[in-house]
């Protein structure tokens, strides 16, 4: 399996982003999706996950109600918009998959790890 980030860069407080991660190897509608992220030194954190159907959507606390998770099974793709951006938002964004059935809060519980795109939100 591999994923592809991408989508980051430069952005001003307030605006929006999109981050796509594109899915190839396996079938990608057997897989769970999600987003974390991290700050150099700092530990990754979830921010959001997708089941295989899109049934199923949860976000860290921090980002719900700004960031939107969405995939696309046609494309093997999953989506990660991002508006209202925060100067605290700013990271590395990693796509990650999961053929495990809960807990996709942590990240343990992902098989597949994408290579990161950088989020920069300037103050």
């Amino acid at each position: 399996v591999q994923l592809q980030a991408s989508g980051g860069g430069l952005v001003q407080a307030g605006g929006s982003l999109r981050l796509s991660c594109a899915f190839s190897g396996r079938s990608f509608s057997s897989y769970n999706m999600g987003w974390f992220r991290q700050v150099p030194g700092k530990e990754r954190e979830f921010v959001a996950y997708i089941t295989r159907s899109g049934s199923t959507i949860e976000y860290a606390a921090r980002v719900e109600g700004r960031f939107t998770i969405s995939r696309d099974n046609a494309k093997d793709t999953v989506y990660l918009q991002m508006n209202s951006l925060k100067f605290e938002d700013t990271a590395i964004y990693y796509c990650a998959a999961s053929s495990r059935n809960y807990y996709f809060t942590q990240m343990r519980m992902y098989d597949w790890w994408g290579q990161g795109t950088l989020v920069t939100v300037s103050s």
